[in-house]
């Protein structure tokens, strides 16, 4: 299950989201996906909000956030940390622990791929939204997690290759390790449609749409597209 996963790897993640510029998040994740968040309104749900620093961010730009992680060590990280902006719950993206219509954004930030159930977590934040509230979600692009780099020197001009099926979920484990820190990332590769239809069948319609590459023209990742932002609107 991708929840436990995600609770038993709780202290690496807190030590590499926390690590300045250590995360892509810090590099150009962030600048790309915050102008897409709705201006504050009446609530914001971080939803998957893991250690907080998306709900810091948020808070920052005036946002009212309530965090809601699957694992109570991440909620904890998150409550106690001197920026939160709001109260942490603990609950599962796919329950999600308040009542209807209660927030007018929902933020899922790089945490949809790392759900159990996807379906049931577009649903709940449909739910919990006003008619007219907005989900901004980021999640890793599927060309990141269908292929892989073809062996060879880093020079930007390796092909990239997809030796499965990029239409069939497959699980993930990828673990890294740089200065120091180590951290295994466990996601579920999902093909575009699969949230497409989520969004649909949950009765959202999908306004903006940006793929998000890695800003150096020397990185072979400048080619491929490495995240994929989502603001979708409730009807």
């Amino acid at each position: 299950m991708l929840r436990e996963a995600w609770d038993a790897n709780a202290p690496a993640w807190i030590a590499w989201a926390r690590e300045p510029g250590h995360d892509s998040y810090w590099r150009f994740h962030r600048d790309a996906f915050l102008p897409l968040v709705p201006p504050p309104g009446h609530l914001t749900l971080d939803v998957g909000c893991g250690e907080g620093r998306v709900g810091r961010d948020l808070g920052r730009l005036g946002h009212r956030v309530i965090g809601v992680d699957g694992s109570a060590a991440m909620a904890e990280a998150a409550a106690t940390h001197p920026g939160a902006p709001g109260p942490v719950l603990i609950g599962d993206a796919a329950l999600l622990p308040l009542p209807d219509a209660v927030a007018d954004c929902v933020v899922a930030f790089m945490s949809l791929q790392d759900v159990d159930e996807l379906e049931s977590a577009i649903a709940e934040a449909a739910r919990v939204l006003v008619p007219g509230g907005r989900l901004a979600m980021a999640i890793t692009h599927q060309a990141n997690t269908a292929g892989h780099f073809a062996l060879g020197p880093d020079d930007g001009a390796r092909p990239f290759v997809i030796e499965g099926s990029w239409f069939e979920r497959k699980a993930l484990s990828d673990t890294c390790g740089r200065d120091g820190l180590v951290m295994t990332f466990h996601s579920e590769h999902r093909p575009l449609h699969d949230y497409v239809d989520a969004l649909a069948d949950a009765g959202f319609l999908v306004e903006r749409l940006r793929e998000v590459g890695e800003p150096d023209p020397e990185s072979k990742w400048s080619r491929i597209p490495l995240f994929l932002h989502i603001l979708a609107v409730r009807s």
